[in-house]
C-alpha cells in the first residue's frame, strides 16, 4: 500500500500534542480548562424553539449552498455590519463551519500554476492550522510569514521577495487574529489589498472573531476592498456563528466574495459538500438577524478583558488583546510553562509553539502560551490569578 507524502511533514495537531505533554502527569489542583476556543456563554434563547418548529426539515435533504432565507439574512448582516451589498444569490454561500470553508475555498480557487510556476499560499505564523493543510492539499508551497510583536502580531506580506509574491495564489489573514488578538486596521487591509491587486492573488479573510471586541468594531476586508474599488473577486471573507453567537455545535458559517469565486465554491460543494441540516439553517437565519444576544455576550468578554489587563499589568511583554477571546501570554518557554501550570495548579493552557511552524530555526510561538477566556467571569478571574502567581510571581 502506497500513501501520499504531501501531509507527511505535518506536526501532530495541537490538542493531541497537549495530551502527550500533560496527561502522563497528575494535575496539581482542580482541573481548569483554558485551552480550546469553545464559547461557554449562553447561546441565544430562541435556538430550541426554532429547531422544534422545523423538525420536519430533518427528513429532507438541505440545500447545499444554504436556504434562500439564510443567504438573505447573511447578506443583510453584511450590509448592516460593513455597508456592502452582497447579492445573496451569487455572492454568499453557507458553510458547515468556517474550517470547512477555509479548506474548500483553496480547493475551489487555488490554480495549479501561477505564472507557470508552483503556486504559493501565504500564511501568518502563528496561524489556524487548516490554512497549511489546505495549501498542501493543493500542491502549493506554504510560506509562513512571521506575525510577531515586532510586526504588531500581523504578517508583513509586503516584506516578502518579489519572486514569492509573483507566485502567490492565496493569502490567508485572520483578523482579529487567532491566537494573538490583533486587529488589522483599515490601513492594514488597504495595504494588503493593494499588494494583492499588484501581484494578482486572492485574500482569504478569516474574520470569525470579528464580533468580539473591546469598543470599536474591527474593520472588515470586504468594506475596505469596496471603498478602494478592488476587483470584486480579490477578497473572500469567512464568518461563523460559533464565536459570534456562542453556537460552536451548530457548525454554521458563511463565505462571501465575488460571483465567480462563489460560483466555483458552489460547484465544488455540489459534488463534495456537507450541507447544514435545514432546521439548523433556520436557527442560523435567526441568529444573523439578531444582535441583542451578540451584544450581551460581547459585554461579558469586555469584563474579562478588563480583568486580564489588571491581572497582568506590569508583566514584561504583556499586550492586551484588541479582540477575540484569547490571551497570548509571554513566557520563557511555552511547553515548560504549560507543564508547570498543570502539575502545580491544574490549570490547562496551550503552548504557543503548537500554533506555529519553525522557520529558519525559529518558532515564533515558542515564547508564549494561549489562554482562552471562555469560562464564566469568576472562574476566569480565579484561573488568571493562578497563572499570574505561578508564572510571574
Amino acid at each position: 500500500m502506497t500513501f501520499p507524502e504531501r501531509f507527511s511533514g505535518l506536526p501532530e495537531y495541537a490538542f493531541p500534542r497537549l495530551r502527550t505533554l500533560l496527561d502522563a502527569q497528575a494535575p496539581g489542583g482542580p482541573v481548569v480548562h483554558m485551552t480550546i476556543g469553545e464559547p461557554r456563554h449562553a447561546m441565544p434563547d430562541f435556538v430550541g424553539a426554532v429547531i422544534a418548529e422545523n423538525l420536519d426539515g430533518f427528513g429532507k435533504y438541505p440545500p447545499n449552498e444554504g436556504t434562500p432565507e439564510l443567504r438573505s439574512a447573511i447578506s443583510a448582516w453584511i450590509a448592516r455590519r460593513y455597508g456592502v451589498e452582497a447579492d445573496p444569490d451569487t455572492q454568499v454561500i453557507a458553510l458547515n463551519g468556517t474550517r470547512e470553508g477555509l479548506f474548500n475555498a483553496a480547493v475551489a480557487l487555488c490554480p495549479e500554476q501561477v505564472r507557470g510556476q508552483k503556486p504559493v499560499v501565504l500564511i501568518p505564523n502563528p496561524f489556524y492550522q487548516v490554512y497549511a493543510v489546505a495549501a498542501l492539499a493543493m500542491g502549493a508551497e506554504p510560506v509562513f510569514v512571521p506575525a510577531t510583536a515586532e510586526t504588531g502580531f500581523l504578517p508583513d506580506f509586503s516584506a516578502l521577495p518579489k519572486d514569492i509574491l509573483n507566485r502567490t495564489a492565496i493569502a490567508y489573514l485572520c483578523s482579529p487574529s487567532n491566537p494573538q488578538g490583533a486587529v488589522a486596521s483599515r490601513e492594514d487591509w488597504a495595504e494588503i489589498i493593494a499588494l494583492a491587486e499588484k501581484h494578482d492573488f486572492q485574500i482569504f479573510a478569516d474574520e470569525c472573531y470579528a464580533e468580539i471586541y473591546r469598543d470599536v468594531p474591527p474593520p472588515g476586508a470586504v468594506e475596505v476592498a469596496a471603498e478602494g474599488g478592488a476587483d470584486p473577486e480579490r477578497v473572500v471573507i469567512f464568518h461563523s456563528l460559533s464565536k459570534r453567537s456562542n453556537l460552536p455545535g451548530l457548525r454554521s458559517g458563511f463565505a462571501a466574495g465575488g460571483p465567480e469565486s462563489i460560483a466555483r465554491m458552489k460547484q465544488l460543494r455540489t459534488y463534495a459538500g456537507a450541507p447544514l441540516p435545514q432546521p439548523l439553517q433556520r436557527v442560523a437565519e435567526r441568529a444573523w438577524a439578531d444582535e441583542a444576544h451578540v451584544e450581551a455576550s460581547r459585554a461579558l468578554y469586555q469584563e474579562k478583558f478588563a480583568i486580564a489587563d489588571a491581572m497582568f499589568d506590569g508583566v514584561p511583554g504583556y499586550q492586551p488583546p484588541q479582540a477575540g477571546f484569547f490571551l497570548w501570554l509571554p513566557v520563557a518557554d511555552g511547553e515548560a510553562a504549560a507543564l508547570k501550570l498543570w502539575t502545580e495548579t491544574g490549570v490547562r493552557v496551550l503552548p504557543g509553539a503548537y500554533f506555529a511552524r519553525e522557520v529558519d530555526g525559529h518558532n515564533p510561538g515558542k515564547g508564549y502560551i494561549r489562554v482562552a477566556l471562555v469560562a464564566a467571569k469568576t472562574e476566569t478571574e480565579a484561573a488568571l490569578r493562578t497563572i499570574r502567581r505561578t508564572l510571574y510571581g
